[in-house]
């Protein structure tokens, strides 16, 4: 008697879970599917097939934590899950694809507060807010952002090749060339780039246990590190379509380059980790 006692507490709140994930799957089917499809068809964000499975395991890791943290449900999770609810509905109502797919994530946040407490939100603060790299970001701030960093990638261009003697004129983010016209489009912005080193720095972060302010700077090395690295492209294809013609900016060539480009900067985010490592032993006993 006293076992099956013992046990009701587990299965009321596996039972709550259950529930919860069905109602979760039927609410947001529609926001969920059409999420998959753009990982599918955009580049930019085809990392979203990873994020989720990792968020996933980075709470897994927090098993422990969980298992001593003090269940203290609180309505404040109700507020929480209403409000993610109003979010949802502006966003079906407008449209706004951004607003449908954070609202899960707030409604998640209220649920575990609902359900567990803030103890237990805390604890899985990291693995719920990496689940935001999985959503696109809306097109008007992609947009605010792409741009300022094209005219930066191909002011850069402009002076590698000027620098080089080659004839170059730059208008906006197009480089005329003697013989071809390399214009740096949304796609060599270094978005693309940037959210996949960010989504790199974490999880080397959590898979090496660093301490969160390590995290942090790892985080923020990606923004320089990201830049750097597609100016570097695109001043490294101008003068390789200067030095060879238009097929050196096109094609294998262009999309092997940006291949190399990617990964020495990923050797940089090592080598910045390992610079950081070796400065001062910051590593965590566990996963926070």
């Amino acid at each position: 008697m006293d076992v099956r006692r013992a046990d009701f507490p587990r299965l009321r709140y596996a039972a709550a879970l259950t529930a919860l994930v069905a109602v979760l799957a039927i609410t947001y089917r529609d926001v969920l599917s059409g999420l998959v499809r753009q990982w599918a068809a955009d580049d930019n964000y085809s990392h979203g097939f990873l994020v989720l499975p990792l968020a996933i395991y980075f709470g897994w890791q927090r098993r422990a934590a969980l298992a001593t943290a003090e269940r203290r449900p609180s309505l404040l999770g109700l507020v929480v899950i209403l409000a993610g609810a109003g979010l949802l509905v502006v966003g079906v109502a407008a449209s706004e694809l951004f607003l449908s797919r954070v609202s899960l994530l707030v409604v998640l946040a209220g649920c575990i507060v609902f359900l567990f407490g803030i103890p237990h939100l805390r604890t899985l603060a990291f693995p719920l807010g990496f689940l935001l790299l999985m959503i696109p970001l809306p097109a008007i701030l992609f947009n605010q952002i792409a741009f300022p960093l094209q005219l930066f990638a191909s002011g850069i261009g402009e002076l590698a090749l000027r620098g080089a003697d080659v004839p170059v004129v730059r208008d906006g983010n197009v480089l005329e060339l003697a013989t071809l016209r390399l214009e740096v489009v949304e796609a060599c912005s270094g978005i693309r780039s940037f959210v996949s080193l960010l989504t790199l720095a974490l999880v080397m972060g959590q898979f090496g246990r660093l301490s969160t302010r390590r995290i942090w700077v790892l985080a923020a090395a990606t923004v320089p590190v990201a830049v750097a690295a597609n100016a570097a492209r695109v001043a490294g294809t101008g003068l390789a379509a200067h030095a060879w013609g238009k097929a050196a900016a096109e094609g294998f060539l262009h999309a092997g380059s940006g291949t190399v480009v990617f990964l020495v900067a990923i050797a940089a985010l090592l080598g910045l980790d390992r610079f950081l490592r070796a400065l001062r032993p910051d590593v965590r006993t566990g996963a926070a």
